[in-house]
């Protein structure tokens, strides 16, 4: 068994949007908004951050990313 079961762009991204979660808890519990506060605070900072960090980290070398799906599908020209 030599495939890994998550990549490690995948394992990145979730890490940091669940740092960012954990972070935005955080603060809001000690703001004073309460374990339930903290909680939604921190399940709505991880969901915003999911896109932002798979957005901005780059894909694997390996893998076909969107674009190149796309080319390939309209025949192998890029249009501009």
């Amino acid at each position: 068994m030599d495939r890994s079961l998550v990549s490690v762009r995948a394992a990145l991204v979730l890490l940091l949007a669940a740092l960012a979660g954990v972070t935005a808890g955080l603060l809001s519990v000690l703001a004073g908004e309460g374990a339930a506060g903290g909680l939604l605070a921190g399940l709505a900072a991880t969901g915003g951050a999911l896109p932002v960090f798979n957005q901005v980290i780059a894909p694997d070398p390996g893998r076909p990313g969107p674009a190149s799906r796309e080319t390939r599908a309209k025949g192998g020209q890029a249009r501009g």
